[in-house]
């Protein structure tokens, strides 16, 4: 594990609040990017990232039933005054596809519904949907940060203006589990 030999990361991976809870609660390993708007496409800047809960374009109405009644809104529409970490992750792969057939084989594996889908998929559609596989790793106690406009924006990646201690880290689940659900999604993908 990569993160063994971080003793302080700032690195983060933005993403939708209702997905990094889903993460860090085990449910998912799976996220599923095309990049932000300001972006050519997906591209992995880093491996170990802190799960930046982001609210900008989150909606309900995109999400499997059973993850649409626990979006949060904020104040602002975009993003809170006070940003709460609650974890980091190892990307372990990086996945690509254009297949629908494999992408409709992915629907138990994360939480958009065939709709958010669909919309993915039409959006830029020369570019393929990425699959990442990520292990994740609880803070024993959530870090909680001030919003820095640095962090405001269409993009997937940032740098926390202070780095965040990896120490005492909890796994979200064992590494048995994670290897066997991360087997089960490659070879979606790979067939």
């Amino acid at each position: 594990m990569a993160l063994a030999h971080i003793s302080q990361l700032n690195h983060a991976l933005k993403e939708w609040a209702i997905a990094v809870d889903t993460l860090a609660a085990g449910k998912t390993i799976m996220l599923l990017r095309k990049g932000g708007i300001r972006e050519v496409g997906f591209q992995l800047k880093h491996q170990s990232v802190w799960l930046y809960p982001t609210y900008e374009h989150q909606k309900s109405h995109l999400l499997k039933p059973e993850y649409a009644s626990t979006v949060v809104s904020v104040e602002s529409g975009w993003h809170p005054k006070k940003v709460t970490i609650t974890c980091c992750a190892e990307i372990t792969d990086v996945l690509a596809t254009r297949d629908r057939h494999q992408i409709a084989a992915l629907q138990p594996y994360h939480i958009w519904n065939r709709g958010m889908i669909s919309d993915r998929l039409n959006w830029k559609p020369q570019q393929p949907l990425i699959v990442l596989l990520l292990k994740v790793f609880r803070l024993t106690q959530p870090q909680i940060i001030p919003y820095n406009d640095a962090y405001g924006g269409c993009k997937s990646w940032i740098d926390l203006v202070e780095s965040i201690s990896t120490e005492r880290l909890i796994p979200v689940m064992e590494d048995s589990e994670y290897s066997q659900k991360a087997q089960e999604i490659k070879d979606i993908i790979q067939s």
